[in-house]
């Protein structure tokens, strides 16, 4: 006989766990299948070097889940089954080639001083730019956690306008919607402190020169520098494990090494799943993917499913450059040229100035590989002492960005073509320039694990192309109009079937809230139901007005 579940999410990264639990409290009967033998997709941690020694694996900054709606209503809860974060008040700095480093505390008296012995004019902006934060997480960053087009998205808009007037909105709208490079350019004087924030937008793909791409720079080092940098105690599977644990005390079953290879419809609706060894599971109500359009659309549904409209859409989905994670294991901490201090920082941003991170993004994003990749070194023993279980130490680093597919090498020192050949070289061009910028460091480790953009996406069949947000968050594909304008509120035109994860609304980060939003929208009422889908019809035919304007 074959299982019937009121909804059946796909995919157990924290997304599809987050919208488990919702249903799963509202008393429906659900069932999450996760293709790995672990649980987290992007969110996850393991021995990844010498034993006992954990690594997250991808993402390791827990400050939008500690902020999310989830922890708000299932912390206690979740702190019960063993869900605890520690918390650097050293959260990030960016070292330079001449030895230098800006440094940014969980305290805003010591960044400014901080920030005025470097240069006056720096303390002054960056005294502004707080001014311009504050008025932003009172009035537009609502928004962040709200599903757009939304009723509540509209109201927060109304009192925005009601609290800044609308010049004074405008205003303040500018700063999010502008690129690093012209953020940097019109609050600091100094190439280092326009390099402080910038290098924050290569977290996810906005080179300097993309707009809009000032935003996440924005909220990201100011949140950081009025709460810290917070990791999962004993590793990033924490937070999958521990939904996890809820979900099924609510009755819902989640199950690991079940891949789902098809999702099944009938007449235009969501009918169930089957399984890579031949199982099949019915719904009664919905199928959840957290999963991108194109795994979905294009792995998993059958064409004619949906409209031809929509399937050129999920054709044009685009991702961003790819990522390369590497992770020590190291006898020491690294030993900054810079000062001894940054060894306590959570995150050290190795990206010299705004032209090289520039310059790094065009190259990937022409299939090069960088001379300079920008790098996020994360040193994780330095907030998380319970990763190791002696004296030793684990670093996390990132490297962004990378092409997916390697046209050329911009250094010239690197003839492979594909990344099984190319991920030891580009490995070792990461620790020689970690050594210039931390002196004896490759003496200190003790074992390294290199994951390739390829190795990323073999790992998590969302990130693709080693794409590690999941698809492009550039303006076209950001906002209501991710993945695509019309269907920005997490339902497919497959009746029953909806989506969630970082290729939807608000994007990349372990932030929980498109999997918060996503059961929410399963949960609403009828009436709010269609007034919604006018909302976003209404917004798919602006949309298609002004691109038609605009060709």
């Amino acid at each position: 006989m074959v299982p019937t579940y009121d909804d059946v999410i796909v995919g157990g990264g924290h997304n599809g766990l987050v919208a488990a639990l919702y249903l799963a409290d509202a008393g429906r009967d659900v069932c999450v299948l996760e293709r790995n033998e672990t649980l987290g997709g992007a969110t996850r941690s393991g021995e990844r070097t010498v034993e006992g020694y954990v690594h997250d694996t991808y993402a390791t900054n827990m400050n939008l889940f500690r902020g999310s709606a989830v922890y708000e209503d299932f912390g206690a809860e979740l702190k019960e089954e063993g869900l605890s974060f520690a918390t650097s008040s050293e959260p990030f700095a960016t070292v330079f080639p001449d030895g230098t480093a800006l440094r940014v505390y969980q305290d805003t008296d010591r960044t400014r001083e901080e920030l005025a012995a470097h240069s006056a004019g720096d303390a002054e902006g960056w005294e502004t730019l707080r001014g311009e934060f504050g008025r932003f997480a009172e009035t537009l960053a609502p928004l962040m956690g709200q599903a757009l087009p939304s009723l509540a998205a509209g109201r927060t808009l109304v009192e925005a306008v009601r609290s800044e007037g609308p010049s004074g909105l405008v205003d303040l709208a500018q700063i999010p919607l502008s690129s690093t490079r012209e953020l940097g350019e019109a609050y600091f004087e100094t190439p280092e402190a326009r390099a402080l924030m910038a290098c924050w937008g290569l977290h996810l793909d906005f080179g300097p020169d993309v707009s809009g791409g000032a935003l996440f720079p924005f909220l990201e080092s100011f949140s950081a520098l009025e709460g810290g940098i917070s990791v999962a105690e004993g590793g990033a599977s924490a937070v999958p494990e521990s939904l996890a644990v809820l979900v099924e005390a609510r009755g819902g079953e989640v199950r690991t090494d079940a891949e789902v290879t098809a999702v099944e419809t009938r007449d235009g609706a969501v009918t169930g799943v089957e399984l890579v060894d031949g199982d099949r599971i019915q719904t009664a109500e919905t199928v959840v993917a957290n999963l991108t359009p194109t795994v979905l659309f294009g792995d998993l549904v059958e064409a004619d499913a949906v409209p031809a409209s929509f399937a050129d859409r999920v054709d044009r989905y685009e991702y961003g450059p790819g990522t390369m994670m590497i992770h020590l294991a190291l006898d020491e901490r690294p030993d900054w040229a810079a000062g001894s201090d940054l060894r306590e920082f959570a995150y050290v941003h190795v990206g010299p100035s705004v032209d090289t991170l520039a310059e790094t993004y065009t190259d990937a994003q022409n299939g090069v590989i960088p001379a300079e990749p920008m790098l996020v070194v994360g040193q994780t023993t330095a907030v998380d002492e319970s990763r190791t279980p002696d004296d030793g130490h684990v670093l996390w680093v990132q490297v962004r960005a990378l092409p997916s597919e390697i046209e050329g090498d911009a250094a010239g020192e690197i003839d492979a073509t594909d990344w099984a050949d190319a991920a030891d070289p580009v490995a070792d061009r990461v620790i020689d320039a970690l050594e210039t910028y931390a002196p004896g460091l490759e003496d200190q480790i003790r074992e390294r694990d290199v994951l390739s953009p390829a190795d990323l996406e073999a790992g998590n069949p969302n990130l693709v192309g080693g794409d590690s947000v999941a698809g492009s968050h550039h303006f076209r594909q950001n906002f209501l109009w991710r993945p695509f304008p019309g269907w920005s509120r997490y339902a497919t035109p497959v009746d029953g079937l909806y989506t969630c994860g970082a290729a939807t609304w608000p994007g990349a980060g372990v932030n929980a809230t498109s999997g918060c939003l996503c059961a929410e929208r399963i949960l609403s009422s009828p009436i709010e139901e269609r007034a919604l889908r006018t909302a976003e019809s209404a917004v798919g035919t602006v949309a298609r007005r002004v691109r038609r304007t605009l060709d």
